[in-house]
């Protein structure tokens, strides 16, 4: 794509999108980018008390999407079953293929041409909701763990990006006005989302570590997150911050 990494053409499709089919068009096209065999974007629940499957976006065969709600495989699917205690990328074959429920499940899926490989990256938002992006492949093994570890850990920040500005979008979240951030805490959030570290921070500020860390917790306050990864995509979504 013109000699850009894949990463910042993929983030600029996420936020140039001002619907859900803008969204679903992004999901298509960073797929075909990648060269995944299917993307999919999940919020399985919106927080306590909230619906649960309010947001589906994928590439699947309709047949099988259609399957999918017909048997409520919602019940059956431990891809979705990570969002409720997954932090951190999972590899489908670390999934339990062995009951007969699920393995049922996954010959159906292979007879859509699903993907027999894929890794699921899980996301908890900042008011309780929980979403998952998931990539698979029909590639032959060797090449999907090639293809997997050449592109996790853009998945890893593309599934915060979704996550955010699905719900912005979608009307799923309720919006509300943030208070204004100070330049400090912007400062520091940018130095953040480049990388840097307080103590690197420190010396171009002119200021503590100590107080680099006070703003940021203060800036997460404000923007009603609870880690720095969700205060840099919340800020950048809110155009408060050029990371």
């Amino acid at each position: 794509m013109h000699g850009r990494p894949l990463l910042l053409d993929s983030l600029e499709l996420i936020e140039a999108a001002t619907s859900i089919v803008d969204l679903q068009a992004a999901v298509s096209t960073i797929r075909d980018n990648y060269r995944l065999s299917h993307l999919v974007f999940h919020v399985v629940r919106m927080g306590p008390g909230g619906s649960d499957n309010p947001l589906l976006l994928l590439t699947y065969p309709q047949e099988w999407i259609d399957q999918y709600f017909r048997e409520n495989f919602f019940e059956v699917d431990p891809v979705v079953a990570l969002s409720k205690t997954g932090f951190l990328p999972v590899d489908w074959s670390s999934l339990d293929h062995t009951s007969s429920r699920t393995s049922r499940f996954f010959k159906q899926a292979d007879s859509f041409e699903v993907g027999r490989h894929g890794v699921t990256m899980p996301v908890r938002g900042p008011r309780g909701e929980r979403s998952l992006l998931t990539a698979t492949s029909n590639l032959q093994e060797c090449e999907w763990l090639r293809l997997r570890d050449v592109c996790l850990t853009d998945l890893r920040i593309l599934s915060h990006h979704f996550h955010e500005r699905a719900l912005s979008i979608s009307g799923l979240r309720e919006t509300r006005a943030f208070r204004p951030l100070s330049r400090r805490e912007v400062q520091c959030l940018e130095f953040i989302a480049r990388g840097k570290l307080p103590k690197q921070i420190a010396p171009a500020l002119q200021i503590s570590e100590s107080a680099i860390r006070l703003y940021l917790r203060s800036a997460k306050r404000k923007l009603g997150v609870t880690t720095t990864p969700q205060a840099i995509v919340r800020a950048v979504t809110l155009e408060l911050i050029h990371a």
